[in-house]
């Protein structure tokens, strides 16, 4: 079993925790750097939501 085949099971069933997760991480940046950088962030945020599998979105 590889590393995909592993976090792909260690995702399955918790793809909304982890979007949240995310949700929280970007909002966090942007706390920081002020929205300075919000449209990265959010690129950032969508395209690791389009990883995610078994979800759609």
């Amino acid at each position: 079993m590889g590393i995909a085949d592993q976090l792909s099971g260690a995702l399955s069933g918790h793809e909304d925790k982890i979007k949240e997760g995310i949700d929280k991480v970007g909002d966090f940046i942007d706390s920081k750097t002020g929205g300075q950088f919000a449209d990265k962030v959010d690129q950032v945020q969508d395209f690791l939501k389009d990883k995610i599998p078994g979800d759609d979105n």
